[in-house]
This record gives structure tokens, C-alpha cells and sequence, in this order.
């Protein structure tokens, strides 16, 4: 057995959140997050698994300075959320909770919302959220979350507000309920814009449903998957994963997704995390980023290979993973050239620079009908015949291949965030993941969901 210290950063205390320090201590290959509160004792918990090398894993960044701070540093993070200076870097993606609602009581929710009447933020409350953000200068992605944001009658009316106002990208997080069951209401949503949904999708069978979500749900799912191919509307699958329920489902899922490219933009896996509402206390064995990545390669009979996955550089290394594909003549997915693993001697990525790539690319390809892949890949239309000679198909017609990259990519990525078992507050400071407070403040994803043992929470309020 071999143990050696990492590194050494903080976290909180899972029992009364206070901020304690840590070590991340390599056992076997296995990486850990160790830390004793003095008042509650010792915790450790999984945080990377082995078979992909936690430090070769890193890309080195240059961080972003942060604009438009609306807290200053005086109990340190995750306390002084707004952002503060002390923050890498800017955001991506803002989330505007429009509703605490839901028409689901799932076992598992990172909002812990509920089936009661609560009051919704008025709209025009919403109208003075969206021109805060745009008069902030930074040209955000929008995501419209919750709760479920379609118990909301005046969803339309929201996702058009947001783009007369002048934002380009605006997402819906659904569990797809509404969309499944009423056409006319997608149609609505389509004409007034909406790019994208970010719909759940936990499993390709019934059984995964009722124990994720309480219900049998995969007609719906799939009918709101065809609701949304009709008007033109990009849709992300995005499981949670859950140990002994859907893991072994990861192929299926994939597969499900080949099949419905063009309009299936990509899969956002998130293994469960521990805030809000979930159904026991958290175990030793999580399931972590290299552990997705190999059960992707085993249960795709090794046609996508770890080593097609990389980290994003936009955010923290340790938070996500993503490979891009394309659709081959044969049915089967191909990476593209931009997916290959960076190698040991990477020059440090610029933290400003990514962010911008970031929120380009996903506007790109989580929508349908995007411009041309050129910038994704890094490429001059030139390069692109040589980089992609080998992989069958007639590159005489540039832009008639062009296009069947634009139309025929697929995203297969993931997401570990972080709750109050094992957060690290080095990794906090780079999330790009904001969610945009009632009173203006933008906090962290993780910060703003964490809660304690007992679910006591920071941040997060209910109007």
C-alpha cells in the first residue's frame, strides 16, 4: 500500500459546514480527500479512482481576473459568494431559478423541490434579473432551472423576454414531463427561441425511473425527446448516475443518443451528489470521473477509449471531463481530432481565453442548425481535409462535409459536482456554473446548493 500526500487545500465540515482544512492523499492509485473538524471528527471520502493518472489529469491555467465582484473577501469561501475577488473565473453558464415547483417529488434532487403551490417570482422580477446580467457586459449562456421550469405558464413569454433583452443562448432544464405530453406547449417554446433543453434522463428502461424519479417515465422522456426534434430544439441527455441503479446503463444511454443525432446535441453524465434531497447518507465508494470514463470504454465495447476524453479548461480540471464525436455512415461514433488527451507538455491555458470557448461551444453545439466547426477544432478550413482523410467519407465537397460535422457531432461529457462530503474549496474557485441570486449575487453551482448533514444551507432561499 502506498500513501503520499497530494496536496494540501480546505473543505467544510459535513455536520456544521464550518471551513476546515484538507489533504488529498493517494492510496493504491486511489485519490482521497481526508479532513477532521474538531468538533465532528474525521471524514474521507473518495474523490478519483484509478486508471487515469490523477496528476497527468491537470491542465495547467493562467487565472481569469473577475469582473463585476459583488462581495468583498471577509470570511473566505465559500461565505463571501457574490462573486468575490478571490474567484478564477467568470462564469459560463448563470442559472435563473424561475420556480421552486415541481410536478415530480423525486427521490433525488439538488433543489429538494416540492409538489406545492409556492409563489413564483413575478415576471417582471425575472425582466430585472436578465437586464442585471446584461448589463454586466459579459455576454452569459442562460439556463432557466428550478424547480420545473414549465410549471410555469408564462415560460414562453421568459425565453423571449431573454433574447429581445440580448442574449443569444438560453437553455431549459426540464425533466421533460410537459414536453413529453404537450406538443403544442414545445411549439410554443421553440417559437419563442429556445435553443436548448438540458432534459433528464436517467436510463433506457422503466425500472431506472422508479427508483431515480419515483415514476415510470421513459415514454415521456422519449416523446419529449421527439416533441423537441419537431420544433428544431437541441436536446442533452443528462443521467444522474447512481451506483447499483443505472450505472451499467451508460452504453445503452450512449447508443439511445447515436440514434437520435442530429437533434440529440450530446450526454452530460452526473454522478449523484450529496445536497439537497437524496435518498441515504453518502458512501465511501463514489463514483468519480476516471470510473464514468472506463465503464464509457467497457460498455462501448472499446469503440470510445478514455483516452478520447479530456478536461475542460475553462473550469477546474478535476470538475469535469468531455470528448466530441462524429457520426459515422456505419452508425457508429468517431472522435474528432479536438478530443485527443493534451500530452504532459501542455503550455498553460489562459482562464479568460477558455471561458469565451466555452460558452461559444456550447451554444454551438447544444443548439441545431450551428455555423461552421472550424473554431471548435482550433483548425483553418485547409487542415481540416488532412486531419480528417481517414475517416471514410468524401472530403472532395468541404463544405458539404463541414456540414455533416456540424449536423452529426456528439458530445459525450460529465460533471462531478461537489457537496459538503467532498468539497474543495481550490476547485470552488474555478467554477464557471453560476447561479444568479435574488439579490444580484452570482454563486458558485456548488456553493449555492451545499448543505449540511441536516440540510442546513448557505445560500439557497425559496421565494
Amino acid at each position: 500500500m502506498i500513501n503520499k500526500i497530494l496536496k494540501n487545500t480546505e473543505s467544510v465540515c459535513p455536520v456544521c459546514l464550518k471551513r476546515i482544512p484538507a489533504r488529498k492523499l493517494i492510496e493504491d492509485q486511489n485519490v482521497y480527500l481526508i479532513k477532521e473538524c474538531p468538533e465532528h471528527g474525521n471524514f474521507r471520502v473518495l474523490i478519483w479512482q484509478s486508471g487515469i493518472d490523477y496528476n497527468s489529469w491537470e491542465i495547467p491555467k493562467i487565472s481569469s481576473i473577475v469582473h463585476n465582484c459583488k462581495t468583498g473577501i471577509e470570511y473566505g469561501c465559500p461565505f463571501d459568494c457574490g462573486i468575490c475577488p478571490d474567484h478564477r473565473q467568470e462564469g459560463c453558464c448563470i442559472l435563473l431559478e424561475i420556480t421552486s415547483n415541481c410536478n415530480l417529488r423525486c427521490p433525488i434532487c439538488f433543489a429538494n423541490s416540492n409538489l406545492n403551490k409556492n409563489k413564483d417570482p413575478e415576471f417582471s422580477l425575472i425582466e430585472s434579473w436578465y437586464r442585471q446580467l446584461f448589463n454586466s457586459g459579459i455576454p452569459y449562456n442562460i439556463q432557466l432551472s428550478g424547480g420545473e421550469p414549465t410549471t410555469r405558464d408564462d415560460l414562453p413569454e421568459i425565453i423571449r423576454l431573454g433574447h429581445e433583452i440580448g442574449f443569444d443562448y438560453i437553455q431549459l432544464n426540464t425533466n421533460g414531463l410537459s414536453l413529453g405530453k404537450e406538443p403544442d406547449y414545445v411549439r410554443k417554446l421553440g417559437d419563442a427561441g429556445l435553443n436548448s433543453v438540458f432534459l433528464q434522463f436517467d436510463g433506457t428502461t422503466d425500472e431506472i425511473y422508479k427508483t431515480i424519479r419515483g415514476a415510470p417515465l421513459l415514454d415521456v422522456k422519449m416523446a419529449a425527446i421527439d416533441n423537441c426534434s419537431d420544433n428544431n430544439i437541441g436536446v442533452v441527455l443528462v443521467p444522474t448516475l447512481v451506483r447499483e441503479i443505472n450505472l451499467n446503463n451508460i452504453g445503452d444511454i450512449i447508443r439511445l443518443a447515436a440514434k437520435r443525432i442530429p437533434h440529440v446535441r450530446g450526454v452530460h453524465f452526473q454522478p449523484i451528489s450529496f445536497f439537497g434531497r437524496y435518498p441515504s447518507k453518502p458512501p465511501m465508494n463514489r463514483i468519480t470521473i476516471p470510473e464514468i470514463i472506463k465503464a464509457i470504454e467497457y460498455q462501448t465495447e472499446g469503440r470510445l477509449k478514455t483516452t478520447n476524453f479530456r478536461p475542460a479548461g475553462a473550469e477546474n480540471s478535476y470538475c469535469s471531463f468531455h470528448g466530441n464525436f462524429i457520426l459515422m455512415q456505419d452508425g457508429t461514433l468517431k472522435p474528432l481530432p479536438s478530443s485527443q488527451r493534451p500530452d504532459c507538455c501542455t503550455q498553460p491555458v489562459i482562464a479568460a481565453e477558455e471561458i469565451i470557448k466555452s460558452r461559444q461551444f456550447v451554444a454551438k453545439q447544444w443548439s441545431v442548425g450551428r455555423a461552421c466547426c472550424c473554431k471548435n477544432t482550433g483548425m483553418n478550413r485547409p487542415e481540416i481535409k488532412d486531419a480528417f482523410s481517414d475517416y471514410g467519407m468524401n472530403t472532395e465537397s468541404l463544405d458539404d462535409f463541414l456540414d455533416h460535422i456540424n449536423s452529426y457531432s456528439l458530445v459525450i461529457s460529465g460533471m462531478a459536482f461537489m457537496d459538503a462530503w467532498n468539497m474543495d474549496l481550490d476547485r470552488l474557485r474555478d467554477c464557471k456554473i453560476h447561479v444568479f441570486h435574488p439579490d444580484g449575487r452570482l454563486i458558485p453551482f456548488c456553493a449555492f446548493n451545499l448543505t449540511s448533514e441536516s440540510g442546513k444551507s448557505i445560500y439557497r432561499t425559496m421565494y
